[in-house]
């Protein structure tokens, strides 16, 4: 998969810009080539994802499979198949998915 410049839906980022600077989150929805939506299941779930400009994030070459097959079947992902992506890349959002239930 290209995980160039351009993000995908399922990409771990890292976000450098606002408050939550420094922290890992999934990308769940592509609006355009400028901005996307972004969720750890954490602190930012699934039903209220963050909108921010792709210039604000720092894209890593990973791309949660869990999150993309998930999304393709029902159009929506769990917030334990979030955080297990996060945890998985190695930045947890907070609490692990093992400690916390959906």
């Amino acid at each position: 998969m290209n995980t160039g410049s351009s993000p995908q839906v399922g990409q771990i980022v890292r976000i450098l810009k606002g408050k939550d600077a420094g922290e890992a989150a999934v990308v769940i929805a592509v609006v355009d080539s400028r901005f996307v939506y972004i969720a750890d299941g954490d602190k930012r779930k699934f039903d209220g994802p963050k909108k921010k400009n792709i210039h604000h994030l720092e894209l890593i070459p990973f791309i949660s499979n869990e999150v993309v097959d998930s999304l393709e079947e029902t159009g929506r992902v769990t917030n334990g198949k979030l955080r297990f992506a996060v945890m998985k890349y190695g930045n947890p959002a907070g609490k692990s998915a093992d400690e916390k239930g959906d």
